[in-house]
């Protein structure tokens, strides 16, 4: 298969990242295609959908060989299922499923033409295999079973971010840094209060710590080591 384009995000790693997308609206991606399909009428008709499935590559999760079961870090990280029933990024074929928000196609910038979408769950460059229209007659089924996955979908923590603190982002990326971290991004084996976690989210590093179901924010550090927060942003 061939890489069409990268998605870009404000993750340079993958610990902060949603689990599944859709689950932070806030958090923007923007897909540019390579040179060879950079090309409108690819994209003609797109502007008609409100979502938009991406495959891509687990680039950051590849390995030479493949287990039959996973450790699911939700269920603890002890509690092994089979790898195919769940979206653990060890797979056999690293391909990963997201479902997304189109938000506008950019026809006019150099790149054109480029694709912005909402509710992204993937790092920064991360290689894109397709883009396919959702389509809710056929995809949605409001009915299905969440199997063991829907016993720790509503696991959220109260976020305590100083006002101080959450100033030093610009105010378009407030809402997403109080969304991911309400998500709780810590694998569920991780119980440690004193511990201090640290989330790269695009030219910052947010600290944190985590007791009972809070998350208390406690620095904002340019990743430069300059204040950059009334810089242009994705």
């Amino acid at each position: 298969m061939e890489i069409i384009g990268h998605i870009y995000t404000d993750f340079p790693t993958k610990f902060g990242l949603p689990r599944q997308s859709g689950l932070v609206e806030e958090l923007v991606g923007r897909i540019e295609l390579e040179p060879e399909y950079r090309r409108v009428e690819a994209v003609r008709g797109m502007e008609e959908f409100s979502h938009l499935w991406l495959l891509w590559e687990f680039s950051e999760s590849k390995r030479d060989h493949w287990a039959a079961t996973v450790k699911p870090p939700r269920l603890g990280g002890k509690k092994r299922m089979g790898v195919f029933a769940t979206r653990s990024p060890f797979r056999p074929n690293p391909i990963g499923l997201s479902c997304v928000r189109l938000l506008r196609i950019d026809l006019e910038s150099d790149g054109a033409p480029i694709i912005y979408v909402a509710g992204i769950d993937m790092m920064d460059g991360t290689p894109l295999y397709d883009i396919k229209p959702y389509l809710p007659y056929a995809d949605a089924h409001p009915q299905a079973s969440s199997g063991f996955a829907g016993e720790v979908s509503a696991h959220a923590l109260q976020v305590e971010f100083p006002d101080e603190l959450l100033e030093q982002l610009p105010e378009d990326k407030r809402r997403a840094a109080l969304a991911f971290l309400a998500q709780d991004p810590r694998p569920a084996y991780h119980n440690h209060p004193e511990q201090i976690y640290k989330i790269a989210f695009d030219r910052w590093d947010i600290h944190f710590t985590a007791h009972d179901d809070r998350a208390i924010v406690t620095a904002v550090i340019p990743l430069d080591g300059k204040d950059r927060k009334h810089e242009e942003s994705l």
